[in-house]
């Protein structure tokens, strides 16, 4: 399955578009019966995301730059065949037909009828024919930036030379990984090279010189799609009947309504702000105490190369955290090992590994049992170093929805893990970071979202739920990083296995919300600028980047770089969603605190609710009530506010399982 020439993914996207497009004819002149639309619909929808993962996804992981560039092109006739489908009017009459009757339908038949029509309307498929032809040529118009976007991303590969004085303070055993040209070290801007430097080098104009070229990646390619991406948008919504872009999206979300998501980020951003001039105040004086005693002249100011490297000093120097004396335990196979097993036990599952054909050779496959009946559920990949046109963050795949196919039979969910970490050596073993051990955990936790999947319908198969809640169920799993039970299964110092010592175990979890302030508030502003953007009916989004980054961070864009055209959530499927990422940390950490962290982490009735009511359930009802399903009432923020380093007292929550936002007192 992905060993396909660029031909023969050529071929399957041409044979796959013919056939669906056969039977979407079929939709259109059959009867109004469920048999004659929604049934083949399904059925087409199922093959369809097959498809789909065998002729895109190597575009992301695949070793050879002529199959990704065959992946991507099949990406963009995919996708451009499939907004035409999905825009067909006489498809929409028939089913519009089959919904006249009102057919006594009950669950997730009811649920997919619905939500089949609601993405019709949202099509304009209601509206007149010149609206209609002009929505199509939007949406095949974006569909086609979205993925020139993620191209220009997969394919950056900018390289800085630095002599080893210029990386004075990074690690040895980092500096010893880097290629050499010409008595130089090779950076590239991937995160295994980036974030040592920028945590740890004590050269000013390297750090400057890195996160310059990191956030100004695909600029000249990608500024100009999305700021033409913010204009399609806005005439989308407001030919849909929408004020703006960000309306449009919210109103089918967990929030319902830009203006809740806007309080939301304004009345936790005066929140957090306390917290972020207490935590600038420390890296001021740590800045001037450092430049005092190096000679160099204090400018008064953290700028954006300096953020990473003085919150570092923080935790070193606050909390006694030395993040590279806790990478020595945490070796990458370690680490996978002890995940593996906790993901294992806490939702009742076994994991087993399989020899199968995979997309490159350090990739790695298990099959996926119940722990009780032994069943087969499904397969996962792990795919855990960078290379050469890979995809440069961290992701999990959705690559076959687990869904019903019959009366009698299943498809079982396969999922992949693709992540970042340093490959390790004969002389350096990979080590991680704790903060990578915690991105393993959420991303894997996305991965067992696809695989507990019992819903019936493809298109309500594992992590396919609200946008705004599905970063919730692997955001509560990242807990269990700061958890010292589940610390010690996942960690063993590299050579002789010895134990996080007791010390450094406590000073590491006592860091959690160190720099809290400046770090949510960056998530703040993220969002906000998405919003802002999204609410706009063009945007200079340079312009926005620098003005909202001292605004809401206090800290000044630094010239010539705009982060926004490396912001791949906003060509990818996030655009007006990034919000998402704090909205669902109300839930996650309501369920982490109120459920395990209250009954135990490792509580077997606990984990199989929480595999049950929560991942099973994927989108097949919305996620209010698998919430309310799953915690026996409403959830409210009180959790999240503390999990900031926020104080909660008084003051009756108002929150329901929509997510409202609510008044808390917070000091």
């Amino acid at each position: 399955m992905w060993d396909l020439t660029p031909d023969e993914i050529a071929s399957l996207v041409d044979a796959y578009n013919a056939m669906a497009t056969t039977v979407y004819n079929r939709i259109a002149s059959g009867g109004p019966t469920w048999e004659e639309t929604l049934q083949i619909l399904n059925e087409d929808d199922q093959l369809g995301r097959l498809v789909d993962s065998v002729c895109t996804f190597p575009q992301y992981v695949s070793a050879d730059k002529a199959v990704r560039d065959a992946s991507s092109e099949a990406d963009e006739k995919l996708s451009k065949h499939s907004v035409g489908l999905n825009s067909r009017f006489d498809v929409y009459l028939s089913i519009k037909a089959y919904a006249d009757t009102k057919p006594a339908l009950e669950g997730e038949m009811k649920r997919y009828l619905a939500k089949a029509l609601q993405g019709y309307e949202r099509k304009g498929m209601h509206l007149e024919k010149e609206q209609r032809d002009r929505i199509l040529e939007l949406n095949e118009r974006q569909s086609k930036l979205g993925i020139e976007f993620s191209k220009a991303l997969g394919e950056e590969n900018t390289k800085l030379y630095f002599t080893a004085e210029e990386l004075d303070g990074v690690p040895a055993d980092k500096v010893k990984s880097l290629d050499q040209e010409d008595g130089k070290c090779v950076v590239t801007l991937k995160y295994p090279d980036y974030i040592p430097i920028m945590k740890n080098c004590k050269v000013p104009a390297t750090r400057l010189q890195c996160e310059t070229a990191f956030n100004s990646r695909c600029i000249k390619e990608n500024a100009p799609i999305l700021e033409e991406l913010v204009e399609l948008r806005s005439e989308l919504a407001g030919i849909l009947g929408f004020a703006t872009h960000a309306a449009f999206i919210t109103d089918v979300r967990m929030s319902g309504s830009e203006e809740k998501v806007r309080s939301f980020l304004s009345e936790l951003s005066d929140k957090l702000t306390p917290l972020m001039e207490k935590d600038m105040g420390v890296l001021l004086e740590l800045k001037k105490a450092e430049c005092s005693k190096l000679g160099l002249p204090f400018d008064g100011k953290i700028n954006n190369w300096d953020s990473s490297y003085y919150r570092n000093m923080v935790e070193k120097e606050h909390y006694q955290v030395d993040h590279e004396e806790i990478k020595t335990y945490f070796p990458l196979e370690r680490v996978t090992t002890g995940l593996l097993d906790i993901y294992q036990e806490l939702l009742s599952l076994v994991f087993v590994p399989v020899s199968t054909g995979t997309w490159h050779e350090e990739v790695v496959c298990y099959r996926v049992e119940d722990k009780a009946t032994k069943a087969t559920m499904g397969h996962f990949y792990l795919d855990l170093h960078p290379r050469e046109g890979k995809y440069g963050h961290a992701a999990c795949w959705g690559l076959q929805p687990g869904c019903k196919i019959s009366e009698t039979k299943r498809m079982l969910p396969v999922a992949a893990c693709v992540c970042n970490f340093t490959k390790g050596t004969k002389e350096a073993p990979s080590l991680m970071m704790h903060s990578e051990v915690e991105t393993f955990f959420h991303e894997f936790g996305h991965c067992m979202h696809q695989l507990c999947s019992e819903a019936d319908f493809s298109r309500f198969a594992g992590t396919a739920v609200e946008r705004d809640f599905v970063e919730a169920p692997s955001q509560m799993l990242e807990n269990w990083c700061w958890e010292k039970e589940a610390l010690i299964r996942m960690s063993g110092r590299v050579g002789d296995n010895a134990p996080l010592p007791e010390e450094l175990l406590q000073s590491m979890l006592k860091s959690r919300n160190a720099n809290a302030g400046i770090l949510n508030k960056r998530q703040v502003f993220l969002a906000t600028f998405d919003q802002t953007i999204h609410t706009s009916k063009k945007a200079d989004t340079a312009a926005e980047m620098a003005r909202l980054q001292k605004a809401i961070c206090g800290i000044e864009l630094t010239p010539g770089t705009n982060m926004s055209a490396s912001f791949g959530h906003l060509a990818g499927g996030y655009d007006a969603q990034y919000y998402g990422y704090m909205w669902s940390e109300v839930f996650s950490m309501d369920m982490y605190e109120s459920m395990f962290k209250a009954k135990g982490i490792f509580n077997a009735e606990v984990g199989m609710a929480y595999r049950k009511k929560i991942l099973a359930v994927g989108g097949s009802r919305d996620a209010s009530e698998s919430l309310r399903d799953f915690l026996g009432r409403d959830p409210t923020p009180d959790a999240f506010l503390r999990s900031k380093g926020l104080e909660v007292s008084g003051g009756a929550p108002r929150s329901n399982a929509s997510g409202e936002w609510v008044e808390v007192e917070a000091k």
